[in-house]
């Protein structure tokens, strides 16, 4: 007599929020595992829309109130891609809403947060050309103000920023890529993008660096798993080594002829991805890009997303501020 086979079990596990059975099946809470108090003083107002109909995807839109459009000039646009290892995450949770509440009300700027596809379901690219479908919305507003007055009276266009956090990190140093061409520029018309805000980027290798091989177990993002995240988010039997992942690796064109607006590189001392994002501000660097390189101390990865009212998050804040402010001055 044969034994029942034995029930499906976990076989990959995303932080409790997304898991993959034995045979196959995926698992996946819309609820964060950290959920924190929301801190909403009441001046950025927000509202939901969706920019991807076919995809049924959404952003969240910020921005500061008591603004008339006699208040002065527009306000700048900043972009902020939330991380969760292109696996998990959403522009709803209660940490990324902190994030792009506190940076509405110190940055005085639009904040657009977008939502992107996620792995496994969907393997990269599907999160970077989402990111490229969000922005293109922008271009869709600038060029019909009347699609959404609530953006537009307040909105400068031609003080755009792009950031992101860790898998979010990614998806701008892609965008940076897309965009910093002549025809990538001309695709955006009349929208202007003026910089780019990497905070802790999730890029990977095969070869390990040293804060990868010296990462506690314990930590925020260890190494088990960012293995994880890349083996879920890949396409299929693709290496860490692959150019979405790697972009300095073996199978990546080189980045030395490629145009790119500004680069703000944020890395956390203690964070896993500090040596490969500080390598790769300083190959771009090095090939006379402008970027700067920004270290945050004491922090490891995913502070902004953790702890959005924080001491260090503060200081990061100031560090963005100035970057908007030495690059962005003027409009058109």
């Amino acid at each position: 007599m044969s034994s029942a086979p034995s029930p499906p079990h976990v076989v990959e596990d995303c932080r409790g929020i997304l898991q993959i059975l034995s045979d196959g099946t995926i698992l996946r809470s819309p609820n964060s595992n950290y959920p924190v108090p929301i801190r909403d003083d009441g001046t950025v107002e927000w509202k939901d829309t969706q920019f991807d109909t076919a995809q049924d995807l959404h952003l969240r839109l910020y921005k500061p109130r008591h603004r008339l459009p006699t208040d002065g000039p527009k306000l700048p646009v900043f972009y902020y891609f939330h991380g969760g290892g292109f696996c998990i995450g959403s522009c709803t949770w209660s940490n990324f809403h902190n994030c792009c509440l506190r940076l509405a009300a110190e940055l005085r700027a639009i904040i657009v947060a977008p939502d992107y596809r996620l792995a496994p379901e969907h393997r990269l690219p599907a999160a970077l050309d989402d990111g490229a479908a969000a922005v293109e919305l922008l271009r869709r507003h600038a060029a019909s103000p009347d699609e959404d007055p609530w953006l537009a009276e307040a909105a400068d266009f031609g003080r755009v920023f792009i950031s992101g956090e860790s898998a979010g990190g990614n998806i701008v140093h892609h965008l940076a890529v897309r965009y910093g061409s002549a025809a990538g520029r001309a695709e955006l018309e009349p929208v202007r993008i003026r910089g780019f805000v990497m905070m802790m980027p999730f890029f990977g290798g095969i070869q390990r660096t040293r804060s990868e091989a010296e990462c506690p177990k314990e930590a925020f993002l260890s190494l088990e798993m960012n293995d994880r995240y890349w083996r879920l988010s890949l396409p299929a039997g693709a290496t860490r080594d692959h150019p979405l992942a790697n972009p300095d690796g073996p199978e990546s064109s080189s980045l030395e002829a490629v145009e790119v607006e500004p680069v703000l590189v944020v890395v956390a001392e203690h964070d896993m991805l500090r040596d490969r994002d500080v390598e790769y501000a300083r190959r771009l660097e090095g090939w006379g890009k402008r970027v700067e390189l920004v270290e945050i101390k004491g922090q490891q990865h995913g502070f902004f997303a953790v702890g959005a009212w924080s001491e260090p998050v503060g200081e990061l804040m100031k560090v963005i501020k100035r970057f908007m402010d030495e690059i962005g001055t003027g409009s058109g």
